[in-house]
């Protein structure tokens, strides 16, 4: 489970140099001779992007989950996650061994009063504030989710 910096299909790559098909076949043959297969994932297609401007924005699907076909049959529910990039280049991936994740909420309640805290004023015009270092795509969901952690974190 991690980052084997492999892109295995067209469709793992946004931008950037163009598909290595040599490589994409090593692969599929390494995982072959060793009885090996990839837990299929869900939520984002790419778990890692080199967060440059739009014009130069490359994603990848780097991150991959292996497994023999005996674990995949004793747990045959098992899923990959593609969480959301908070900060890092690569998005977190966690495997659900049997298909599902109990969640557990962390309210969050955003308080009047800190309004008046120049700490918190700054930490939202940074995060809602255009940064060419940082990756476009979803980026309202992206901003929602920092501005909260950061907020939390302060408070």
């Amino acid at each position: 489970m991690g980052d084997t910096n492999i892109v295995t299909s067209p469709n793992e790559k946004y931008g950037g140099s163009p598909f290595d098909h040599n490589n994409a076949k090593w692969y599929h043959e390494f995982l072959d001779r060793s009885y090996l297969m990839e837990i299929q994932s869900k939520g984002g297609a790419y778990t890692w992007s080199n967060q440059g401007s739009e014009e130069e924005e490359i994603c990848e699907k780097l991150d991959k989950v292996l497994s023999s076909p005996e674990w995949g049959f004793l747990f045959s529910k098992a899923i990959v996650v593609v969480d959301i990039v908070v900060a890092s280049d690569h998005a977190p991936i966690v495997l659900l061994a049997n298909g599902t994740m109990k969640k557990v909420k962390k309210d969050f309640k955003f308080e009047s009063g800190w309004i008046l805290e120049n700490d918190c004023v700054n930490i939202v015009k940074e995060e809602w504030s255009p940064n060419e270092g940082r990756n476009h795509r979803g980026t309202f969901r992206i901003n929602l989710r920092r501005t909260r952690v950061k907020l939390w974190k302060w408070n």
